[in-house]
Protein backbone atom coordinates (compact mmCIF):
# COMPACT_ATOMS: atom_id res chain seq x y z
CA UNK A 1 0.00 0.00 0.00
CA UNK A 2 2.20 3.12 -1.32
CA UNK A 3 1.34 6.60 0.22
CA UNK A 4 1.34 9.23 -2.23
CA UNK A 5 2.24 12.65 -0.79
CA UNK A 6 1.03 15.75 -3.28
CA UNK A 7 2.71 18.86 -2.56
CA UNK A 8 0.99 22.18 -3.99
CA UNK A 9 4.04 24.14 -5.45
CA UNK A 10 4.89 27.30 -3.14
CA UNK A 11 2.48 30.78 -3.83
CA UNK A 12 3.85 31.87 -7.60
CA UNK A 13 4.25 35.52 -8.78
CA UNK A 14 0.97 34.20 -10.80
CA UNK A 15 -0.60 33.83 -7.99
CA UNK A 16 -0.06 37.36 -6.16
CA UNK A 17 -0.51 39.23 -9.59
CA UNK A 18 -4.00 37.26 -9.68
CA UNK A 19 -3.15 35.56 -12.77
CA UNK A 20 -4.26 31.95 -14.35
CA UNK A 21 -0.80 30.86 -15.26
CA UNK A 22 -1.13 27.72 -16.95
CA UNK A 23 2.06 26.51 -18.92
CA UNK A 24 2.84 30.26 -19.31
CA UNK A 25 7.35 30.33 -19.04
CA UNK A 26 9.00 31.83 -16.93
CA UNK A 27 6.45 32.05 -13.47
CA UNK A 28 8.84 31.86 -10.13
CA UNK A 29 7.77 31.06 -6.63
CA UNK A 30 7.50 34.81 -4.55
CA UNK A 31 9.12 35.18 -1.81
CA UNK A 32 7.03 33.77 0.54
CA UNK A 33 6.90 30.82 -1.56
CA UNK A 34 10.50 30.35 -1.93
CA UNK A 35 9.81 30.94 2.29
CA UNK A 36 7.10 27.82 2.03
CA UNK A 37 9.56 25.52 0.14
CA UNK A 38 12.28 26.49 2.23
CA UNK A 39 10.63 25.18 5.31
CA UNK A 40 9.12 21.94 3.28
CA UNK A 41 12.38 19.61 4.08
CA UNK A 42 11.55 20.31 7.79
CA UNK A 43 7.60 19.61 7.43
CA UNK A 44 8.76 16.26 5.36
CA UNK A 45 11.66 15.37 8.39
CA UNK A 46 11.51 11.64 9.67
CA UNK A 47 9.07 10.64 6.45
CA UNK A 48 10.93 8.83 4.08
CA UNK A 49 10.52 9.16 0.76
CA UNK A 50 11.59 6.59 -1.89
CA UNK A 51 11.00 8.79 -4.95
CA UNK A 52 9.74 12.39 -6.21
CA UNK A 53 7.80 13.12 -9.02
CA UNK A 54 7.26 16.82 -9.74
CA UNK A 55 5.52 18.93 -12.68
CA UNK A 56 7.92 20.44 -15.30
CA UNK A 57 7.18 23.86 -14.77
CA UNK A 58 9.62 26.11 -12.93
CA UNK A 59 7.50 27.05 -9.56
CA UNK A 60 7.24 22.80 -8.97
CA UNK A 61 10.73 22.49 -9.94
CA UNK A 62 11.71 25.56 -7.28
CA UNK A 63 9.27 24.27 -4.64
CA UNK A 64 11.67 20.92 -4.38
CA UNK A 65 14.34 22.32 -4.66
CA UNK A 66 15.16 23.05 -0.37
CA UNK A 67 14.15 19.34 -0.06
CA UNK A 68 16.39 17.89 -2.69
CA UNK A 69 19.43 20.05 -1.32
CA UNK A 70 18.43 18.17 2.26
CA UNK A 71 17.86 14.54 0.76
CA UNK A 72 21.41 14.61 -2.18
CA UNK A 73 20.39 11.12 -2.14
CA UNK A 74 16.28 11.21 -2.96
CA UNK A 75 15.64 10.42 -6.92
CA UNK A 76 13.90 13.47 -8.83
CA UNK A 77 11.82 12.70 -11.78
CA UNK A 78 9.54 15.00 -13.60
CA UNK A 79 5.94 13.46 -15.80
CA UNK A 80 4.06 16.32 -18.01
CA UNK A 81 1.38 14.55 -16.94
CA UNK A 82 1.09 15.92 -13.31
CA UNK A 83 1.74 19.09 -15.08
CA UNK A 84 -0.69 22.48 -14.90
CA UNK A 85 -3.97 22.26 -16.70
CA UNK A 86 -3.34 23.25 -20.41
CA UNK A 87 -5.92 26.59 -20.20
CA UNK A 88 -4.99 27.59 -23.38
CA UNK A 89 -6.20 31.02 -24.68
CA UNK A 90 -7.02 31.61 -20.88
CA UNK A 91 -3.52 31.04 -19.89
CA UNK A 92 -1.48 34.47 -18.93
CA UNK A 93 -4.86 36.32 -18.60
CA UNK A 94 -6.33 37.79 -15.21
CA UNK A 95 -8.47 35.90 -13.21
CA UNK A 96 -10.66 38.91 -12.69
CA UNK A 97 -11.38 39.26 -16.38
CA UNK A 98 -12.27 36.11 -16.49
CA UNK A 99 -15.29 36.13 -14.25
CA UNK A 100 -17.78 37.23 -16.96
CA UNK A 101 -16.77 34.73 -19.67
CA UNK A 102 -19.26 32.17 -19.86
CA UNK A 103 -17.18 29.17 -19.61
CA UNK A 104 -16.19 30.16 -16.68
CA UNK A 105 -19.94 29.07 -15.22
CA UNK A 106 -19.17 25.76 -16.89
CA UNK A 107 -15.15 25.62 -14.94
CA UNK A 108 -17.05 26.48 -11.64
CA UNK A 109 -20.78 24.50 -11.95
CA UNK A 110 -20.09 21.38 -14.52
CA UNK A 111 -16.44 21.54 -14.57
CA UNK A 112 -16.34 18.17 -16.99
CA UNK A 113 -18.09 19.96 -19.83
CA UNK A 114 -15.25 22.60 -19.71
CA UNK A 115 -13.03 22.47 -22.64
CA UNK A 116 -10.64 25.63 -22.96
CA UNK A 117 -10.49 27.36 -25.96
CA UNK A 118 -7.18 26.07 -27.50
CA UNK A 119 -5.97 24.13 -24.47
CA UNK A 120 -7.55 20.70 -22.89
CA UNK A 121 -10.64 19.60 -21.47
CA UNK A 122 -10.68 19.12 -17.54
CA UNK A 123 -11.90 15.45 -18.24
CA UNK A 124 -8.63 15.37 -19.91
CA UNK A 125 -6.79 16.73 -17.10
CA UNK A 126 -7.99 14.44 -14.58
CA UNK A 127 -7.24 11.22 -17.05
CA UNK A 128 -3.68 12.04 -17.68
CA UNK A 129 -3.39 12.75 -13.52
CA UNK A 130 -4.98 9.85 -12.60
CA UNK A 131 -2.94 7.63 -14.80
CA UNK A 132 0.34 9.61 -13.73
CA UNK A 133 -0.19 8.50 -10.44
CA UNK A 134 -1.22 5.02 -11.00
CA UNK A 135 1.65 4.07 -12.72
CA UNK A 136 3.59 5.57 -10.68
CA UNK A 137 2.13 3.94 -7.38
CA UNK A 138 2.67 0.93 -9.16
CA UNK A 139 6.41 1.60 -10.25
CA UNK A 140 7.16 2.85 -6.27
CA UNK A 141 5.55 -0.28 -5.01
CA UNK A 142 7.41 -2.98 -7.30
CA UNK A 143 10.76 -0.83 -6.74
CA UNK A 144 10.05 -0.02 -2.88
CA UNK A 145 7.58 -2.24 -1.37
CA UNK A 146 3.96 -2.02 -0.58
CA UNK A 147 4.68 0.75 2.69
CA UNK A 148 6.84 2.85 0.26
CA UNK A 149 6.01 6.55 0.31
CA UNK A 150 6.33 8.88 -2.47
CA UNK A 151 5.96 12.79 -3.34
CA UNK A 152 4.21 14.04 -6.10
CA UNK A 153 4.96 18.34 -6.63
CA UNK A 154 2.23 19.54 -8.90
CA UNK A 155 -0.60 22.07 -9.12
CA UNK A 156 -3.90 23.49 -7.45
CA UNK A 157 -6.54 21.94 -10.23
CA UNK A 158 -4.32 18.93 -10.84
CA UNK A 159 -4.11 17.72 -7.14
CA UNK A 160 -7.90 18.39 -6.55
CA UNK A 161 -8.44 16.51 -9.21
CA UNK A 162 -6.37 13.60 -8.19
CA UNK A 163 -8.43 13.87 -4.48
CA UNK A 164 -11.80 13.63 -6.51
CA UNK A 165 -10.95 10.48 -7.17
CA UNK A 166 -9.38 8.69 -4.44
CA UNK A 167 -12.97 10.01 -3.02
CA UNK A 168 -15.32 8.43 -5.83
CA UNK A 169 -16.33 11.91 -6.16
CA UNK A 170 -17.59 12.86 -9.61
CA UNK A 171 -15.34 15.70 -11.23
CA UNK A 172 -18.34 17.94 -11.11
CA UNK A 173 -17.69 18.13 -7.37
CA UNK A 174 -14.07 18.89 -7.27
CA UNK A 175 -13.97 22.69 -6.90
CA UNK A 176 -15.50 22.04 -3.83
CA UNK A 177 -11.75 20.88 -2.92
CA UNK A 178 -9.05 23.10 -1.71
CA UNK A 179 -5.40 22.92 -1.45
CA UNK A 180 -3.10 25.97 -0.29
CA UNK A 181 0.37 27.03 -1.36
CA UNK A 182 2.84 24.44 -0.85
CA UNK A 183 0.21 22.17 1.49
CA UNK A 184 0.41 18.49 1.38
CA UNK A 185 -2.58 16.12 0.27
CA UNK A 186 -2.16 12.76 1.10
CA UNK A 187 -3.93 9.60 -0.17
CA UNK A 188 -2.77 5.73 0.52
CA UNK A 189 -3.42 3.76 -2.21
CA UNK A 190 -4.84 -0.15 -1.59
CA UNK A 191 -5.86 -3.03 -3.94
CA UNK A 192 -9.66 -2.10 -2.97
CA UNK A 193 -9.22 1.33 -2.31
CA UNK A 194 -7.37 4.71 -1.76
CA UNK A 195 -7.98 6.00 1.55
CA UNK A 196 -7.08 9.86 2.14
CA UNK A 197 -5.20 11.06 4.99
CA UNK A 198 -4.71 14.45 4.38
CA UNK A 199 -6.18 17.47 2.46
CA UNK A 200 -4.39 20.72 2.39
CA UNK A 201 -2.24 20.36 5.18
CA UNK A 202 0.22 23.01 5.81
CA UNK A 203 1.27 22.31 9.54
CA UNK A 204 2.94 18.71 10.76
CA UNK A 205 3.32 15.91 9.63
CA UNK A 206 5.00 13.62 11.46
CA UNK A 207 1.36 11.39 11.43
CA UNK A 208 2.45 10.13 7.99
CA UNK A 209 5.81 8.46 9.08
CA UNK A 210 4.59 4.88 8.14
CA UNK A 211 4.17 2.64 11.39
CA UNK A 212 5.25 -0.76 12.21
CA UNK A 213 3.07 -3.54 11.72
CA UNK A 214 0.48 -4.50 14.39
CA UNK A 215 1.85 -7.89 16.29
CA UNK A 216 -0.67 -9.87 14.04
CA UNK A 217 0.60 -8.63 11.27
CA UNK A 218 -2.32 -6.23 9.90
CA UNK A 219 -1.54 -2.78 9.15
CA UNK A 220 -1.24 -0.72 12.33
CA UNK A 221 -3.71 1.58 10.84
CA UNK A 222 -6.56 -0.45 9.51
CA UNK A 223 -5.04 -2.33 6.60
CA UNK A 224 -7.00 -1.96 3.69
CA UNK A 225 -10.11 -1.61 5.63
CA UNK A 226 -11.55 1.36 6.88
CA UNK A 227 -12.04 1.32 10.93
CA UNK A 228 -15.57 1.23 12.00
CA UNK A 229 -16.35 3.99 14.42
CA UNK A 230 -13.39 6.22 13.44
CA UNK A 231 -10.65 4.30 14.75
CA UNK A 232 -8.81 5.09 17.80
CA UNK A 233 -8.45 9.20 16.72
CA UNK A 234 -12.49 9.11 16.97
CA UNK A 235 -14.22 11.31 20.23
Amino acid sequence: MATLILVRHGRSTANTAGLLAGWTPGVALDEHGAGQAAALPGRLDGIPLAAAVSSPLQRCQETLAPLLAARPGLPLHTDERIGECHYGDWSGRKLSELVDEPLMKIVQQHPSAAAFPGGESMRAMQARAVDAVREWNTRIEEEHGVGAVFLMCSHGDIIKSLVADALGMHLDLFQRIHVDPCSVTAIRYTATRPFLLRLGDTGDLAALVPQPAASDGSDAEGGADAVVGGGAGAA
